[in-house]
Parts: C-alpha cells; sequence; structure tokens
C-alpha cells in the first residue's frame, strides 16, 4: 500500500506529564483528536480517515498507560501500521518523579497504576519501566517538569501549525536570549554573542533588530556577513538529510545575551536565505520586548 495522505501524531507518555493538555492544544489548531482509543478499533479508524474527509487529514492519537492491554505487542503495533501505510509520528511526554508527584498532588486524582497497597512514587516507576517500548519509539521526547500549562500549549501550537501535509519539513527559526534561558524545543542551538553588540550604541539600544538602524549597523561588521552566509550554507547541506530521515519540524535557534539585537538580525537573514532556497520558514522572536 502507498503511504497515506493522514499525518498522524500519536501523543503518549507519562501520566501526568501534560498529554491531556497537549491534545487539547492539537484539537485547538485543527487536528481530529481522540484520547485513549482501544488499539482494536485503530485500524477501521484509519480506514474511515483515507475517505474524502479533509477534516480528518490531521489527527492525533492519545496513548497510555491506560491501554496497556496492547503495550507488550508495541512493536508489532508500528510495524502493522507501517505495513498498511502509516507512519505515525510519535510525541512522548515525560517529567521528573518530584514534579508528577507534585501534580498528584495538587489535583488530588489517583495515578491509573496506584493502589491502596502501592505508594505513588512505586506507580510512577511502574509506569516509566512498561512505556519504555513507546519511548523507544518516540520520534520526539519531551520533559515537561519546567513548563506551564501555557508553555505547553505554546510548543504545540508553535510546532504543529507550521505545515500542511503536502510540505516535507518545516523549519521554525526561533530568536532568544540567553538571559531568559534556552528554548526547550530547540533543535539546534547558535550563538551569536560573539558579534559586536549594539545594546552598547545609545542610540540604537531601544530599537531592535528588525530595524533597519540595528540591522545595518549588524550587518556592517564583515564577520557578521560572513558568519550567515557560514551557516546558512551549513543548514542549505543539513536539511536535505533532514528530509531524508522523514524528519518533519525542525526549530533551529539563535541566542544573544537579550536576544532583541543581534539573534534577531541574524535569525531574519538566515530565514530569508533559507525561504529563497525553497524552504518553509515560520520565524518567531521569543524575547523581543523583554527588558
Amino acid at each position: 500500500m502507498t503511504e497515506s495522505r493522514i499525518h498522524l501524531v500519536i501523543v503518549t507518555g507519562l501520566s501526568g506529564s501534560g498529554k491531556s493538555t497537549a491534545i487539547k492544544a492539537f484539537e485547538d489548531i485543527g487536528y481530529f483528536c481522540i484520547d485513549n482509543l482501544p488499539a482494536p478499533l485503530l485500524p477501521p479508524f484509519l480506514a474511515l480517515c483515507e475517505e474524502d474527509k479533509p477534516e480528518l487529514r490531521r489527527v492525533a492519537l492519545g496513548i497510555d498507560i491506560r491501554g496497556r492491554s496492547f503495550l507488550p505487542d508495541t512493536e508489532r503495533f508500528f510495524e502493522s501500521l507501517e505495513e498498511s501505510g502509516y507512519y505515525p509520528e510519535v510525541l512522548f511526554f515525560e517529567a521528573s518523579t518530584e514534579v508528577l508527584q507534585r501534580r498528584y498532588s495538587q489535583t488530588r486524582r489517583l495515578h491509573p497504576m496506584a493502589d491502596e497497597s502501592q505508594r505513588l512514587v512505586a506507580a510512577i516507576e511502574r509506569e516509566r519501566r512498561e512505556l519504555q517500548g513507546l519511548r523507544s519509539r518516540a520520534s520526539r521526547v519531551v520533559d515537561t517538569s519546567d513548563f506551564s500549562v501555557h508553555q505547553l500549549k505554546a510548543f504545540i501550537t508553535r510546532t504543529y501549525s507550521l505545515v500542511s501535509e503536502r510540505e516535507q519539513l518545516s523549519v521554525q527559526i526561533l530568536s532568544f536570549g540567553f538571559k531568559y534561558g534556552l528554548p526547550f524545543e530547540a533543535d539546534l542551538v547558535m550563538d551569536v554573542r560573539f558579534l559586536p553588540n549594539p545594546y552598547f550604541v545609545e542610540t540604537l539600544r531601544p530599537l531592535d533588530g528588525c530595524s533597519a538602524p540595528v540591522r545595518d549597523w549588524v550587518l556592517g561588521w564583515p564577520q557578521a556577513v560572513e558568519f550567515v552566509e557560514d551557516y546558512t550554507g551549513l543548514l542549505k547541506k543539513l536539511l536535505p538529510q533532514y528530509i531524508r530521515e522523514g524528519k518533519r519540524y525542525l526549530t533551529i535557534a539563535v541566542g544573544c545575551t537579550g536576544g532583541k539585537h543581534r539573534s534577531v538580525v541574524v535569525a531574519e537573514q538566515v530565514a530569508d536565505k533559507l525561504r529563497a532556497a525553497g524552504y518553509y520558514i515560520v520565524l518567531f522572536h521569543r524575547d523581543i520586548h523583554l527588558d
């Protein structure tokens, strides 16, 4: 069978790690979502999706420990999907045991693997062991220990609303400030703090890298122009390799101290050059409005 036209994301991971929040975020950006669909019902559901129904072109399915009956045969489960032409992206959420404990204590919910004779920590660690097979199949593993609900929703929105099913690779270029922390979603991180800093030019300090005076000042340095050319050249060599390996989403983060000047200019330049090369690019300046 030829490859399916459906973009299928399987959302899975540890209980309390944010799967339900992620499913809601997928729904908000237009995915058809089902949480905890029993594995035996998946083939007829996918057959329905293959009918001419535009609303079923992008599907997110929640699978977790509640469907543990299929876990011992996880490998065969995915093999059967691939034999039928489906190549799902597996998004696996996890968090530290301490964070999961705190979240369960705050919500007062019962862990699905806990009973009166088993402590919460033991239930969490047992679930972690039983989901190792699913985790090993993950296209992306996301540790949500330091995420808020809003950060997790933003991650799903920025990552999965970027691309239609016709496009092979969506590239997000993200500028940021190191003083505010590394972007958790970054696949590649480039530090441009070696470039001269317009922050120390009094007339440029209140402006940002999207303004012509800051852009012209940063690109007035030969090392900045040379770096943009070299880094873009490297990315043009890497991106076809990612596509060949089946990667659909790539986040390239460019950081300077505050995320307002140098990183913005470089991110804008790299984005323009990759767009000119025919890549689908989304540009996002995370810290541009922060002091």
